[in-house]
């Protein structure tokens, strides 16, 4: 069974930075593609960004790209999320999900989804 466990929450200015990290655990993660979720409230969990298992690829919602940058260190069973200029509007629980392949992109994924228990990013104006 995959765990993950997200960090690196807080509360940060507008224009400021944070950086968030899952730590997996679990049989085959590193073979897992990893992405980042959000929901505000009121709203639906959207996606953020996601990386292949090996990290050769990336993936950014239009709303992130060019500010968020998402990475992964599989001798660490870590993936990251740093997160620049950051806006009012990023204000919400930040999830991280391990799925396989590009399912990790949806909602809902595939069978073999794994959510963390998120972690709250404030951004004040």
């Amino acid at each position: 069974q995959v765990q993950l466990v997200e960090t690196g929450g807080g509360l940060v200015q507008a224009g400021g930075s944070l950086r968030l990290s899952c730590a997996a655990s679990g049989p085959t993660v590193s073979s897992y593609a990893m992405g980042w979720f959000r929901q505000a409230p009121g709203k639906e969990r959207e996606f953020v960004s996601a990386i292949t298992w090996n990290g050769g690829s990336t993936y950014y919602a239009d709303s992130v790209k060019g500010r968020f940058t998402i990475s992964r260190d599989n001798a660490k069973n870590t993936v990251y999320l740093q997160m620049s200029s950051l806006k009012p509007e990023d204000t919400a629980v930040y999830y991280c999900a391990a799925d396989l392949g590009m399912a990790v992109r949806r909602i809902p994924g595939s069978e073999s989804r794994h959510w963390g228990q998120g972690t709250q990013v404030t951004v004040s104006s």
